[in-house]
């Protein structure tokens, strides 16, 4: 490992080159460069995904740390590692203050592998429009996490309107065992589905995005049966238009299958880890139509997966828009006092 501390961009790329030389084979094969946006207490998790689907993917890792945007100098620290304790990719952790951390793609744009495609990942919760981070609009793909927000429901309409072809969200990736188990339900009928219900708490994006699923690839609306008793997301109910009922209650790591005259079946339902969830989401590097579809159903918009895939960066300063909010609450208690 190398640390640089209160560096330069240029040094870091001098750096990770002669790293590169010095590791030889290791650094060869890139087939993407993954960027993850990410807490400074969450910067281990983050790597340890990493490392987990980077097995799978080999990559290039920019991990970018943005801390104290208020600070009057800039200052960057980076660790670059390539190798070793994250496996097959190479990574650099950037640790950005003062203005320098809105302006993150100065010093990660000669950071990227060239000719391969790039995926930003969020780990922490999501921005409220991707188009005001460049780091979402120079990828290729883009990786949110809803359940991350303060309100994940919300989170998930904003991911909706603020959607573009090669978005997808790790709540979606959470639903894939479910799906792939409810769609396997019908490998052995051609019964027609009149009905459908969750049951989940009311704050789960997994449940959300279900109900969008089935409502896309069914055409009907799903119930929300809205239960406190369970995290996250415990059973599906589907009811046949010829009196069928089919029941998947998650228990544990396993998941019971109940259906009408059949006797209940016991199947693996297990919690992955964030690694692999990732892996998932990197398999595929360009639209996502299911999911476009099933995060249109929920939200009530259509024709997701028609919009645009290319996005235009709108640069936001946060600072500015504090300073105006506040501005404006001083402005309304002057007001109340008067």
């Amino acid at each position: 490992m190398i640390g640089l501390w209160d560096t330069t961009g240029n040094e870091v790329v001098k750096a990770l080159a002669a790293e590169r030389r010095s590791a030889g084979g290791v650094a060869s094969g890139m087939a993407l460069t993954l960027i993850v946006v990410v807490d400074e207490k969450r910067v281990r998790e983050a790597e340890a995904a990493a490392t987990i689907a980077a097995a799978a993917h080999p990559c290039r890792l920019l991990v970018v740390v943005r801390s104290d945007v208020d600070r009057d100098r800039n200052r960057l620290d980076a660790e670059i590692v390539v190798g070793g304790r994250l496996g097959p990719c190479e990574a650099v952790v950037m640790r950005m203050y003062g203005r320098l951390a809105l302006h993150a793609e100065s010093v990660v744009m000669p950071l990227l592998v060239p000719d391969v495609p790039v995926v930003t990942w969020w780990h922490g919760e999501p921005p409220e429009e991707i188009a005001t981070d460049f780091l979402g609009v120079v990828a290729d793909r883009r990786i949110t996490d809803s359940a991350q927000a303060a309100d994940p429901i919300a989170a998930l309409r904003q991911r909706a309107r603020d959607y573009f072809s090669g978005d997808t969200d790790l709540a979606w990736t959470r639903i894939t065992p479910w799906r792939t188990l409810v769609a396997g339900a019908f490998d052995t009928t051609d019964a027609q589905l009149t009905e459908a219900a969750v049951v989940a708490p009311p704050t789960d994006p997994t449940a959300a995005l279900m109900r969008g699923w089935l409502r896309s690839r069914l055409g009907i609306k799903p119930r929300w049966d809205r239960t406190r008793e369970f995290p996250r997301m415990r059973e599906v109910q589907l009811r046949c238009a010829n009196g069928d009922e089919l029941t998947l209650t998650r228990e544990d790591s396993v998941a019971t299958f109940r259906r009408t005259g059949q006797e209940d079946r016991i199947l693996p339902l297990v919690r992955r880890p964030l690694g692999d969830e990732l892996a998932e989401e990197l398999r595929r590097l360009g639209t996502d139509q299911v999911y476009a579809e099933a995060l249109g159903a929920f939200a009530g918009l259509n024709n997701l997966d028609r919009r645009p895939s290319q996005r235009v960066h709108v640069w936001k300063d946060p600072a500015t828009a504090q300073r105006a909010e506040a501005g404006v609450a001083a402005h309304a208690t002057t007001n109340a006092g008067s």
